[in-house]
């Protein structure tokens, strides 16, 4: 299949510097209460794995080249995208086993979306790119441009939180429409989720004590700000005996943050996105 040409009015930058060893990828800071929501479009988050395409390969947040099918590949546009691979709420751990073959199987495969959300190269604000992304036509079934959508307030922002979570949804993103896409982290996206959730890296296997004599402990992890603090509670029996492995990523969950910054109750969640890198 011919891949399918962009919108010719589209001014695109060179692709060569997007297929770097370190993918420039637009990051979320937490939503805080003094955001004014109305600047923001609203999406659903999608429990997947980021990817970003840049017109000849499908590239992994670290840079890492994913195996994709031929077919799947054939039918992205000639453009740098960034989105979501993504089967379902529920479905990460099938993601991520997907992503991760070095031979792709195609059944495994027929299952994944690329959920769209933003196109990288575009020099304008979010709100072009959308209009941008909203004017794509006769793309293939697997890729999908992500709904977006306003609301005027926290009142409509919080309700639709809740919406969502109560249909299996993990959370909302917020893309601000003046902004245009720079990479690093900013408020120029923004996640809200009821349950807060981070990402570190695992640095060292703590012994555990008691019951866990011989096993994992806790984990020993360094967020991406160089703040270092243990993960010892929502490890499984399996997860101490064969523990996530030193320099790979973890989500975890917390409840706020002390005065000195680290995570209060951080919890075990599962493999991060980024360990399918």
């Amino acid at each position: 299949m011919e891949r399918r040409h962009f919108l010719g009015s589209l001014l695109l930058l060179g692709t060569d510097a997007f297929a770097s060893t370190a993918a420039p990828v637009l990051l979320a800071n937490p939503f805080r209460d003094d955001i004014s929501v109305a600047d923001y479009w609203i999406s659903e988050k999608f429990d997947g794995v980021r990817a970003l395409w840049n017109g000849r390969e499908l590239l992994s947040r670290s840079g890492n080249v994913i195996a994709a099918p031929v077919w799947f590949l054939d039918g992205l546009p000639d453009m740098a995208l960034d989105g979501e691979l993504w089967i379902d709420r529920g479905e990460f751990e099938a993601v991520v086993a997907t992503v991760r073959d070095a031979v792709p199987v195609d059944a495994a495969w027929r299952r994944i979306r690329f959920m769209i959300f933003d196109l990288p190269q575009h020099p304008g604000p979010f709100d072009r790119r959308l209009s941008e992304l909203q004017r794509l036509a006769a793309l293939p079934s697997w890729l999908q441009p992500v709904r977006q959508f306003k609301v005027r307030d926290r009142e409509e922002l919080f309700a639709a939180l809740d919406a969502l979570i109560a249909q299996g949804g993990e959370g909302l993103m917020l893309h601000h429409g003046a902004a245009p896409y720079r990479a690093g982290r900013s408020d120029d996206l923004l996640k809200l989720k009821r349950q807060q959730d981070a990402e570190a890296q695992v640095i060292a296997h703590l012994p555990g004590k008691g019951k866990y004599a011989n096993l994992l402990g806790a984990l020993r992890v360094r967020r991406a700000d160089g703040l270092e603090f243990n993960v010892g509670s929502g490890l499984s029996d399996a997860q101490r005996h064969a523990p996530p492995p030193i320099g790979s990523w973890i989500t975890y969950g917390f409840q706020g943050e002390t005065a000195n910054g680290v995570p209060r109750f951080a919890r075990f969640l599962r493999m991060a996105s980024a360990a399918a890198d």
